[in-house]
């Protein structure tokens, strides 16, 4: 849930959940934590083992919430955030391929034995053949291997439900007990195979699920990859080495050519390009000079260079990349509802109709035939179990929104990564969204034969010493062309009007037409040029020379580079793309058009923003707002998805839904077309998940299904779901 809705007397806790073996047992966590008076939101997330829980930490401790959920028959533990190196956890995986292996071994000779009895082989050991060497074989297997479904069994139904390791249990604990009484009481058939069959094929199902789960949160282990283990500090003016986690703000750091860089910070001295494509998806490197920043995790490609270290720890642009990813990656996305209410009441459900199954074949199909009966009733209990149904979401927003961070756009959360694909449309920021949001010389007009280069220096010595952003605009031009020109020897700067110096004994005036009228300059030989700038959307700088008019300069606030692309991106999804502005009509139409924008909205102030959005949404649209995160934070709240244009030191932006670290548009079709194919994916793994219920319960039921086979493709549709979600990982934007 978004942070701005947790209220201040609250906290979010996140805690790792060990114990749960499918979707059941995930709801059941959730719904006891819910119905806490002190909680005003709970979610479990199956895929990743994790609850986060929004409650009044004065009423409720995470003590207390640990014990509600040991009670219930789970581990629980506090989940720290911290930054970490990559230790992948496979202690699941290793112990239930142990498991596999174990009961394999144990479980061959028996399935050979049953070969052998119905192909009547005259070579097989008669030794194997015996029943008690068959309870012997399948005994550890039962009792040994399977100890984790009574376990799990016995914990769920002590909690007043059922879960998949109550249908399990129940299944083979019927063949096992059957085959038992007919060992040492009677002499009837042995469905030893069967059980131990049932329960290796089930352990070879969670042991593949558990390697391919570790591989959906591959995009948090190379985001943790990113960052470094030591940084090289000057102190007591000497280089040392220190441990990452000892660097403190302000520190001086020293880069080297090929080295990653260790905390976020600005350059104080050196140059060099920096590759920051792993946090940026940008593939050229940016040029670094002091007084740019750079980011932790990053890499130096040439120069070496030194910064001052401003964030740390859990303050660096990276960690809190990983953060908003894991935070994401445990959310739930509303379409998981739709699993969540089914495995509610599915497991009791399945128990029932197994038990209707026994009753038609024993009393009525195959009256007295009790072992046709306790086949059909352990094939239905085996197929119907609901691990698959609780993986197909899950694994599908991990994937996703790890793909996302890997190509540059953070989302928040699942409910965002599932909304995006539904957005009808979407509002633009004119300044620093559509624009570069900062002005730009584009025309030079040098009137009364004077060139354009001798009016660039004296426009650029006049405003040398101004802090408006015009007058920064023509000096930064001036030092691209690597102009020389002298200092004033007199400034004043006119507030909402321009400058006036003196320069080489000359009076310069550089400014608005207000600022030429007030000292009597003539004001028509500027008409028409400035005239024209103006309809291009440009502001007119009017320069003269001692009361002689001498230029006038065009600067605009210039479209960047692939804003047009992108707008076209968006029309091509059918999405209804809108600018939104506080400049004049005649401005915004002309940005409008460079672009291909044909719905404008202008001359709005700040405060007005989120009241246009509104009512856009009013008429219908789903609308995404997509701005800088800081003066549109209204309207970014008030959209239902708000997007910020950023780079990888502004990913935390707090009002925004989804942040797109890139400083182009091009991300936005990008973060949709990433959601739709999520959704797509999620759709197919729930169709998958249900399929197999929807098809072998009722061929399980009508006896066409063995146990063994049932085990199988219960255990297929689980991997099957998780390496589905898998494709997502290779997911890339076509335009």
């Amino acid at each position: 849930m978004p942070e701005a809705a947790v209220k201040k007397e609250q906290v979010k806790t996140v805690l790792t959940i060990s114990g749960m073996s499918c979707a059941a047992c995930a709801g059941r966590i959730e719904k006891k934590l819910n119905s806490l008076p002190e909680v005003s939101e709970a979610n479990v997330n199956l895929a990743v083992e994790r609850a986060t829980v929004v409650h009044d930490p004065t009423q409720l401790s995470v003590e207390d919430i640990q014990k509600v959920i040991v009670d219930l028959g789970y581990g629980a533990e506090e989940f720290k955030e911290q930054v970490r190196e990559i230790k992948e956890d496979k202690t699941e995986y290793r112990g239930q391929k142990i498991r596999f292996f174990t009961a394999a071994a144990l479980s061959i000779p028996l399935l050979l034995t049953m070969a052998a009895h119905m192909l009547r082989l005259s070579w097989y050991p008669e030794p194997l053949m015996h029943p008690f060497t068959q309870f012997v074989l399948a005994t550890p297997v039962q009792l040994g291997v399977g100890w984790q479904f009574y376990r799990n069994a016995y914990k769920s139904l002590k909690s007043g439900s059922a879960n998949m390791d109550v249908l399990v249990a129940m299944g083979t604990s019927a063949a096992y007990l059957y085959s038992v009484y007919n060992t040492f009481f009677t002499s009837g058939p042995l469905y030893y195979e069967t059980s131990a069959i049932l329960i290796t094929l089930i352990i070879l199902g969670k042991m593949l699920e558990a390697r391919a789960k570790g591989r959906t949160s591959e995009a948090i282990k190379k985001l943790i990859g990113l960052q470094p283990k030591t940084a090289r500090v000057i102190r007591a003016e000497q280089e040392i080495d220190v441990p990452i986690s000892e660097v403190l703000a302000g520190d001086v750091v020293v880069v080297r050519p090929g080295e990653r860089i260790p905390v976020d910070g600005v350059v104080v001295e050196g140059n060099s390009a920096v590759d920051e494509a792993m946090l940026t998806g940008e593939s050229i490197p940016v040029d670094k000079k002091p007084g740019d920043e750079v980011i932790g995790g990053t890499i130096n490609k040439y120069g070496s260079f030194k910064f001052e270290a401003t964030k740390v720890g859990q303050k660096t642009a990276l960690a809190q990349i990983i953060r908003i990813v894991e935070e994401a990656q445990s959310s739930k996305a509303p379409i998981q509802r739709i699993a969540d209410r089914i495995s509610g009441f599915f497991v009791p459900v399945v128990i029932a109709i197994a038990l209707l199954t026994f009753a038609v074949w024993y009393f009525w199909l195959a009256p007295g035939n009790f072992a046709q009966a306790l086949t059909n009733f352990t094939a239905v209990l085996v197929i119907a179990c609901p691990c698959a149904l609780g993986l197909a979401t899950p694994t599908s927003i991990m994937v996703g929104t790890g793909r996302g961070a890997e190509t540059g756009i953070l989302f928040k959360g699942g409910e965002y990564l599932e909304k995006a694909h539904g957005m009808t449309a979407i509002v633009l920021d004119k300044t620093g969204t559509i624009t570069k949001g900062e002005p730009e010389l584009t025309d030079i007009v040098a009137l009364n034969n004077l060139p354009q280069e001798e009016l660039l220096k004296l426009a650029a010595a006049a405003e040398k010493n101004s802090e408006h952003p015009l007058g920064q605009a023509v000096v930064k031009k001036a030092a691209e062309l690597n102009l020389t020109y002298p200092s004033p020897e007199e400034f004043t700067a006119v507030p909402g009007h321009g400058v006036k110096a003196k320069i080489a004994g000359q009076t310069i005036l550089a400014g608005n037409r207000k600022l030429l009228q007030d000292h009597n300059q003539e004001m028509q030989q500027y008409q028409k040029v400035a005239q024209e700038l103006e309809k291009e959307g440009k502001t007119a700088v009017l320069l003269s020379i001692n009361g002689e008019a001498a230029g006038v300069l065009g600067i605009a606030d210039t479209v960047k580079e692939h804003s047009k692309e992108a707008i076209a991106a968006l029309q091509k999804l059918g999405i209804e793309v809108w600018m939104l502005t506080g400049d004049n009509q005649r401005t915004a139409e002309n940005i409008a058009q460079q672009v291909g924008i044909t719905k404008i909205i202008a001359e709005v102030l700040p405060e007005e923003k989120a009241d246009k959005i509104q009512k856009l949404k009013a008429q219908g649209k789903v609308v995404g707002m997509v701005g800088d995160g800081i003066n549109d934070a209204p309207a970014l709240v008030s959209a239902d998805l708000g997007m910020a244009i950023g780079t990888g030191s502004d990913v935390a932006v707090e009002a925004a839904d989804i942040t797109l670290m890139k400083g182009d548009l091009r991300s936005i079709p990008q973060a949709i077309a990433l959601s739709r194919a999520t959704m797509a994916n999620i759709k197919q793994n729930l169709f998958w998940a249900l399929i197999y219920n929807i098809i072998g319960i009722p061929i399980s039921a009508a006896g066409f299904l063995s146990p063994i086979l049932a085990g199988g493709a219960m255990a297929f549709s689980s991997v099957s779901v998780v390496t589905n979600a898998l494709r997502l990982r290779n997911w890339k934007y076509k335009a």
